[in-house]
């Protein structure tokens, strides 16, 4: 196929912002679009006309004239990421189709990495993709993914400064190495702008909260051989509050049970399998009265059927942040200087600073006596209770007050030098990349003497003994039920304050040659790359975390540090002029902890052009994700957490659809859990491969379709301790050969109390949830695109755009020996959706540019099946896909400005309704897949200055 037909549609789409799969005419790394004479080439006018008939499209070392190859290619313009309403380069990865999983973000409330952005691309983990920024590769966020996994944050990326986004889906671990299992994300900054520039835009909600307020600043110019691109970026996000929006801000009014008051009050007998709560009249009379000024007036005396009575609000939920407070700074520059003929010098700096403020909620703010004083014995109830006390707004002056902070600062620095080799079609680059990432946390705390001091002078009174080894107390209830002072709150409450960092040295050379030889198709290219560097990772928590000094928090710890070198190579040979073979092999080596853990990786595709306007493609190959720095020297660290203890819960007669009303005691199980890296890990291994077509039948139309497929092993996973527990259960009942690997596995890892009951086994004490090598994964997927330019005169021009993913096979084995689990059957392993969809039109006509964008969301399980695992109980089911329109419109008035208005959401729809969500729950819908901000409108201006150079 000769590069005219395809090529001419991809850049007219480019031009109108329409590009689609596999039109990447992106420079990778430094090197400029082929439509710009390098100034290091040679004044031999046929090696200029060569060079100059080729680009360097992501995914491939080497310069090729044609756009379409084997490895299927998305990109995303800078014009669309405005058009489409894109605020974020986060948010415009997440809404791609490839990107099928849910992953935790600013909804996530609580999470170990609040604020910070990633994406799951087919489901995989967010760790299976490779982010590149100019083709180098991404350093680690500081902090863990979920408390465990090393991952990108796409956050501190200025999504002002972005020339284009490439997404290539697959494993690309013979040219990019470890972690591109899933596929690449290379984001291109830009290089060069035409004329100073001034960018200013305010975003805000229509529901309330999440104001956005962002400028930018740009330019170019040069003294001599010296050229130099600055671009700063400022931005600041409101925060969006729960009790902002109608379904976050109470408990849920229409789940499976009545909307039920949060316990911020509460007695609760432990004698008894079932809760049983003392009722606050029978301790003091009109115990409630005192507490009815607090939540706004919202907290009274409530009632739980067959549990009891207590003091609680339904407005609880409301008191969490939605959407962080943001504070974000960039500072991007490039330049150049043309040493001489064939050589240029170059220079890169990206630097970030990222504040997020975020609270967790009332969930999160409480004491109790479980957690350090166990159940206790009063001499008056006759009976072993014990306390547990919520805190209003009113008592700690506002959640507004006790906001968690992180600070991120980061920078990527690389200076280099590019050219040619003499006289040769050889160039050359050698490049020095370091990045550096530096956080602080600062989390709110409660510590633990002083909170557990407090309520015992006010509360408890001193110990008066012992009776069948618990503590006796006497407790003043009337000031149980007393409201908090807000000083006597911050007397027992502040801050701890952790650090962390990761830092990379990359030091690459590469050479390359599109005209090394010559085949029956034409010239062959190769390209040769050597690199090698150190790492490391450092996550040092405030000692009071890791001593107990704080009341229920505990954290993660570990640093380690290591060396690693590679060596890549790639053949592209036109072995006829329809038949393209592309041929690339790679070796990683890495020095940890004195052993080398290493890996080669291959790759061989094929392009078949039988027509001008006809491809065929595909790949084969190997992928490879080297453990962690986290993985291999992340220290035990302690979490805790709950866990339905299933073996009790069936001894009391719950199973099944019923395990929702078995006792809490054991329905939600307190365990302190301990997990830490391993050194003796070995890479994550995968088989990947690709086939599809790209069709063009008439100018300006392309279609394809791709299918993928994965098969990924030695993965490293820190076990859930859920599973364990369902595991023993099943282990402990004759349900599993007790002698199996998965059950001999679970029983070791589950360390229980001692057994007081014939009936009942002890309680569930801790679980140890580590790091290893012990699941495999299968995934199969198909992906198609399509793009049509269609001119019309007068009227101008629209560009269609639409892209469709489908996840055919999704299934993991957790254990070898153990079944695979089909992640598309079975909801209670996997939420994501199955397919994706979005589509776009742009209309151009003059100074005036319209856009329509639609994301579909495919249907998800609902909360009841993802719990009992199955489609088939009462009350279980899918929830209908969710749409999202985005609409923008842009006008020049004069040559020198634009203006654009977006709306983002623009049906105001809210995420599918899951009326299967019970009413102890305050945010019933699946954050990782879903958010509640709802309509979002965004008014921005570009002005430039002077005449475009």
């Amino acid at each position: 196929m000769r590069k005219e037909t395809i090529t001419v549609a991809v850049l007219a789409a480019l031009a109108l912002g329409g590009a689609h799969a596999g039109m990447a005419m992106a420079a990778e790394g430094t090197q400029e679009a082929s439509t710009t004479p390098n100034p290091t080439e040679t004044t031999d006018a046929s090696n200029k006309a060569k060079r100059l008939d080729v680009v360097t499209v992501t995914g491939s070392l080497i310069p090729q004239s044609q756009v379409e190859t084997a490895t299927p290619v998305t990109t995303i313009t800078a014009d669309q990421l405005k058009a489409r309403g894109f605020t974020t380069v986060a948010q415009a990865l997440q809404q791609s189709s490839f990107a099928t999983g849910g992953v935790q973000g600013n909804s996530s409330s609580a999470s170990f990495t609040q604020g910070a952005e990633t994406m799951s691309m087919f489901g995989l983990d967010p760790g299976y993709v490779k982010y590149l920024i100019d083709g180098r590769p991404m350093g680690d966020f500081p902090a863990l993914y979920n408390g465990s996994s090393a991952f990108n944050n796409l956050t501190s990326i200025p999504a002002a400064m972005v020339d284009h986004i490439d997404i290539l889906p697959g494993g690309q671990s013979s040219l990019y190495g470890s972690d591109a299992i899933a596929g690449v994300v290379n984001i291109v900054l830009k290089k060069k702008v035409d004329a100073p520039v001034v960018d200013v835009r305010y975003g805000w909600y229509g529901d309330g909260g999440g104001a956005d307020r962002r400028i930018y600043l740009a330019d170019s110019f040069g003294i001599g051989k010296f050229n130099i691109t600055v671009g700063a970026q400022y931005e600041n996000t409101s925060p969006i509050w729960a009790y902002d929006r109608d379904l976050t801000k109470q408990y849920f009014n229409d789940g499976t049970s009545p909307a039920t008051a949060s316990r911020d009050f509460l007695v609760n007998s432990t004698t008894k399998v079932r809760n049983s709560y003392v009722d606050p009249n029978r301790l003091a009379p009109g115990a409630c009265n005192s507490t009815t000024g607090l939540f706004g007036g919202a907290e009274g005396y409530q009632y739980r059927n067959n549990s009891g009575g207590y003091c609680g609000s339904f407005d609880s939920p409301g008191y969490r942040t939605l959407k962080n407070d943001k504070q974000i700074t960039n500072l991007y520059t490039h330049a150049t200087f043309d040493a001489s003929d064939s050589l240029q010098l170059y220079g890169d700096l990206l630097y970030n600073y990222d504040q997020e403020k975020y609270a967790t909620g009332t969930s999160y703010t409480w004491w109790g006596t479980s957690a350090d004083f166990g159940a206790f014995y009063d001499p008056n109830l006759k009976d072993f209770v014990n306390l547990q006390r919520g805190f209003a707004p009113e008592e700690v002056g506002g959640y507004s007050s006790i906001m968690n902070k992180s600070v991120e600062n980061s920078y990527m620095l690389t200076l280099g030098g590019k050219g040619v080799i003499g006289q040769s079609n050889w160039d050359y680059d050698v490049n020095f990349t370091h990045s550096d990432d530096h956080l602080i946390e600062r989390r709110f705390a409660r510590w633990t003497d002083a909170i557990d001091g407090y309520f015992e002078d006010h509360v408890l009174g001193p110990q008066l003994g012992t009776r069948n080894g618990y503590p006796i107390y006497n407790p003043n209830y009337a000031a149980f039920y007393q409201p908090v002072p807000v000083s006597d709150f911050r007397s027992f409450t502040g801050y701890t304050d952790t650090r962390s960092k990761t830092w990379d040295n990359m030091l690459r050379g590469q050479v390359t040659n599109a005209s090394a030889f010559t085949l029956g198709g034409g010239d062959a290219g190769v390209a040769l790359a050597l690199e090698g560097g150190n790492q490391g990772w450092d996550y040092s928590p405030d000692t009071q975390l890791m001593d107990g000094g704080v009341w229920g928090t505990t954290a993660v710890q570990g640093a380690g540090h290591r060396s690693r070198y590679a060596g890549t190579a790639e053949l592209n040979m036109p072995l006829l002029k329809e038949l393209v073979m592309d041929v690339s092999a790679r070796y990683d080596n890495y020095k940890v902890n004195g052993q080398n853990i290493n890996h080669p990786t291959y790759n061989v595709g094929l392009e078949y052009r039988p027509l001008e306007s006809l491809l065929f493609r595909g790949k084969y190959g190997t992928a490879f994700k080297a453990p962690t720095l986290p993985d291999e020297f992340q220290g035990p660290s302690g979490y805790y957490n709950s866990v339905t203890d299933y073996y009790n819960c069936a001894q009391a007669g719950y199973t099944g659809a019923n395990i929702g009303n078995c006792p809490n005691k054991y329905y939600n199980a307190q365990f302190f859990g301990q997990n830490s890296g391993n050194t003796a890990l070995k890479p994550i291994t995968a088989t990947v491969w690709n086939y599809g077509f790209v069709w063009s039948p008439i100018t300006h139309m392309s279609w394809s379709v791709d299918y993928y497929h994965f098969n990924i092993a030695n993965e490293v996973d820190q076990q859930s301790a859920d599973l364990l527990s369902q595991q023993e259960y099943l282990c402990r009942s004759g349900g599993a050969d007790i002698n199996s690997p998965s059950c001999q596995q679970a029983l070791s890892q589950i360390v229980r109390l001692p057994q007081t009951s014939s009936q009942y086994l002890g309680d569930i004490d801790t679980i140890y949830t580590p790091k290893m090598n012990v699941s495999r994964e299968k995934l199969n997927a198909l992906v198609s695109n399509f793009q049509y330019l269609w001119k019309l005169g007068a009227y101008g021009s629209l560009a269609f755009n639409a892209s469709y993913s489908d996840i055919l096979k999704h299934e993991r084995q957790s254990y070898p020996g153990d079944p695979f689990i089909d992640l598309l059957r079975n909801p209670y392993y996997s939420t994501d959706f199955k397919t994706k969809a979005n589509a776009s039109a742009t209309w151009n006509i003059g100074k005036w540019s319209s856009t329509l964008y639609v994301n579909r969301y495919g249907s998800t399980p609902n909360y009841l099946a993802s719990v009992l695992n199955n489609y088939t109980a009462a009350g279980t089911g899918k929830l209908a896909p969710w749409f999202l329109y985005n609409a923008s419109v842009s006008y020049s008035p004069i040559d020198n400005l634009a203006l654009s208005f977006v709306v983002n959401n623009l049906f105001d729809n809210a995420p599918p309704k899951d009326d299967s969500y019970p009413g102890t729950s305050g945010s019933p819908y699946n954050g990782q897949n879903y958010n509640v901000y709802g309509r979002s409108f965004y008014l921005e201006a570009t002005y430039k200055f002077g005449k475009a150079r």
